[in-house]
């Protein structure tokens, strides 16, 4: 299970020259191409995070309104979805976005997609989008409220996550040159994850960077505290 924080994008834009949602189109081809050589390489599933709920509401409504529209405009073509069902790819979307995004034609879209690879059981593409690490686990702790006779364990708290139906994060890359989590990402997920930083912003994040975090973690010893 790998699971990508694509940072970067709106910095790749301003370095050539482009408007901010210039850079969410490049990151959205680099994503399902990206997304297709990990699942062909092996791996089981993948994750990215496409927005934060701050993301949602903290910037600008022209910036979210081009960034659904490259969103509904991937979600909707040929060789995406050519892509999902010739792989066989079940893909979830994770996060508060029928609460925070005001697009019916996007949300109608996901929903779509969600239904037509539910029977897929093997590979997992999931979308974290207006995710937010931190109200994942008060959720949780909400819940747990709301039933004081709920035993409070491990597999009791992962069964009321959001991403419940997910195994542990082996791998965590975040692209961007800065080395830093961000509002809790999947902490629960992510406690014994393996971390891979790299200076290359997520437009320029190809399969050959790809393979280089891969190696570099597969030449890692996992020892989880033994």
């Amino acid at each position: 299970h790998i699971a990508l924080i694509p940072d970067g994008n709106r910095r790749w834009a301003r370095a050539q020259g482009m408007q901010p949602w210039k850079g969410y189109e490049k990151s959205a081809e680099r994503f399902f191409e990206i997304a297709e050589y990990a699942f062909t390489s092996g791996i089981l599933y993948v994750t990215l995070w496409v927005a934060s709920a701050d993301n949602l509401t903290k910037r600008s409504k022209l910036e979210i309104k081009f960034l659904c529209a490259i969103l509904r405009r991937e979600l909707q073509s040929k060789r995406t979805i050519r892509r999902f069902m010739d792989n066989r790819i079940r893909v979830r979307f994770v996060g508060q976005w029928k609460k925070l995004v005001h697009d019916q034609k996007l949300i109608s879209v996901i929903e779509q997609r969600e239904k037509d690879t539910r029977q897929f059981d093997e590979r997992n593409l999931t979308v974290l989008f207006g995710y937010d690490g931190k109200q994942e686990m008060i959720d949780v702790v909400k819940k747990f409220q709301r039933s004081p006779e709920m035993s409070v364990d491990s597999v009791s708290v992962k069964e009321n996550l959001w991403t419940h139906a997910l195994p542990p994060v082996d791998l965590v890359i975040r692209t961007g040159g800065e080395p830093h989590w961000s509002a809790g990402f999947m902490m629960w997920h992510t406690a014994d994850s393996q971390f891979y930083f790299t200076k290359k912003l997520w437009p320029d994040f190809d399969t050959k960077e790809l393979q280089k975090a891969l190696a570099d973690y597969a030449s890692r010893e996992r020892r989880f505290g033994k």
